[in-house]
């Protein structure tokens, strides 16, 4: 691929823990994607990105970093990760990792300093640490998990995590924070890797003792922008490599300032994961997207290992995604999710611009809605005060082959899997040429052939179906409506069995 191969690049999202064991203890590992990387060759993807596979407590899945510069014992070593980049290049797969800078682990190296070192010292500095005021915290914010967003130490003071306690928020005003996370980037730059996906992109700089100036006091500060302009700077001294921000902003103007041709190449396009399954909002956005993004390549994205499974959410009566609001339990009707889910994955992949694959999504897995409580690992569960499941229910370990748990995964899963699994496998779904695991397969074959980046032209068929035509002279229609509709030219790919040259309802098909 050219170097800007970003901008219509196919990748696919690892999370670690739950893709395959290679060491049979029930926690993924390198050893098992190693193994598994002909998996993803096969299905036709051009990257993998992965989730933090870093030394952490894990007491947010690996997102509370203790070392930026080694990995995880559970997923194996430096030497493995080095590896794991080659063999992907090799197969023509690039390679981006995560890196968390919003904070660290309550026992990364730098923490324990400064809660040795006490108040007022060089260590804390580096930190937001506060006196309180009366009794209480510094100020009232609040957790994005849940709950005060401050904690108190044994002296007294207390220190910032808008994430769980155990994720203390780094002080971006210290040029040691600065310096330290220019050196992480060449450490991955160095060994290989293609790309950096930085976590929580928007909420770095804060500062909690300003005066209220009208803007949000820890998000998409004016001083974000600095930051990425030098990290912008040391990737372009590597050839080939790439940005991406996971930033969630409603306005798009303020997001749009992310993508300069002097900061982040990408960022995620969360509205689009997040609108409704009906035409005018999809086209809302899709147009939305590419008013908003210059010349920036657009993202497209239907879930990831934070987000409901679409095969879950788009069987509901609301198909829309929130934070706020997960609908865990909600009733949903698991063959109309699934028929809007396949039709969703080819408006995605015919889109121009770069798409991701969140794992499970080319099996066509459902949320796990009914994990018993005692597994639940997020920390949105305990932090909400159990009223907020959290997000394990997308993350339960993938399925690979055989006809009961673990399902070829390795060992007994860290997060049970369900038992009727067994038709979602991959060894169940490859010998099934109208499998999920067959469609992204050959959309993705054909997406590189045929799509990729590039433009798009609106065709007018009416207010509940999205048609356009790529410059490849590929056409795509989704119909979105209650009444199937007609349609002309050759099949290249269907959702669902689309006879005589009609188009039913939630069925997406590709034509030239």
């Amino acid at each position: 691929m050219p170097e800007t191969w970003w901008r219509g690049a196919a990748i696919y999202q690892v999370y670690p823990r739950s893709f395959a064991d290679g060491n049979g203890d029930g926690v993924g590992d390198l050893a098992g994607l190693r193994a598994r990387l002909g998996h993803l060759a096969d299905l036709g993807i051009d990257a993998i990105w992965l989730n933090p596979w870093y030394p952490s407590p894990l007491a947010d899945g690996g997102y509370d970093v203790a070392d930026y510069r080694d990995i995880h014992p559970s997923f194996g070593t430096l030497a493995e990760a080095e590896a794991l980049i080659a063999e992907a290049h090799e197969r023509g797969i690039r390679v981006i990792v995560d890196v968390v800078p919003n904070h660290t682990s309550d026992q990364s190296a730098w923490f324990k300093a400064a809660l040795a070192a006490g108040p007022g010292s060089p260590e804390r500095a580096r930190f937001w640490f506060r006196p309180g005021v009366g009794e209480g915290p510094p100020n009232d914010w609040q957790s994005i998990f849940g709950g005060p967003a401050w904690t108190q130490v044994p002296d007294g003071e207390w220190y910032l995590h808008l994430f769980a306690p155990e994720q203390p928020d780094f002080n971006w005003t210290h040029p040691d924070v600065h310096a330290d996370f220019l050196d992480v980037l060449r450490f991955w730059f160095d060994r290989g890797v293609d790309g950096i996906r930085i976590d929580s992109a928007a909420v770095l700089v804060k500062d909690p003792d300003a005066a209220p100036d009208g803007l949000d006091p820890y998000t998409d500060r004016d001083g974000c922008h600095d930051i990425y302009r030098a990290w912008r700077a040391l990737t372009d001294t590597y050839e080939g490599r790439m940005l991406i921000g996971e930033v969630w902003l409603p306005d798009a103007e303020r997001l749009a300032r992310y993508l300069r041709p002097d900061e982040l190449h990408t960022v995620f396009n969360f509205p689009f994961l997040g609108a409704p399954w009906n035409a005018p909002s999809l086209r809302a956005v899709i147009d939305d997207t590419f008013a908003t993004l210059g010349d920036a390549p657009a993202t497209w994205v239907l879930s990831n290992h934070d987000v409901t499974r679409p095969v879950t959410r788009y069987g509901r009566e609301d198909t829309s995604f929130d934070h706020a609001d997960r609908g865990h339990g909600r009733p949903t009707d698991p063959a109309l999710g699934l028929r809007r889910a396949r039709a969703a994955a080819l408006l995605a992949l015919a889109l121009p611009g770069s798409v991701y694959v969140y794992q499970g999504e080319e099996l066509g897995l459902p949320e796990v809605e009914d994990l018993p409580d005692e597994v639940l690992d997020d920390p949105i569960w305990t932090r909400s005060g159990h009223t907020d499941r959290g997000r394990d229910g997308c993350r339960v370990p993938l399925p690979w082959s055989g006809d009961a748990p673990p399902f070829g995964f390795g060992g007994t899963p860290w997060l049970p899997q369900p038992p009727e699994w067994k038709n979602l496998t991959v060894e169940a779904q490859r010998a099934d040429p109208d499998s999920v695991l067959a469609l992204y397969r050959t959309a993705l074959r054909l997406r590189r052939e045929l799509l990729g980046d590039g433009t798009l032209t609106w065709l007018d068929l009416g207010e509940d179906v999205l048609a356009f035509t790529r410059e490849s002279g590929v056409t795509c229609l989704v119909n979105l409506g209650s009444e199937a509709i007609p349609f002309t030219g050759e099949v290249l790919l269907s959702s669902a069995p689309v006879p005589d040259g009609v188009l039913p309802q939630d069925t997406a098909v590709w034509l030239r």
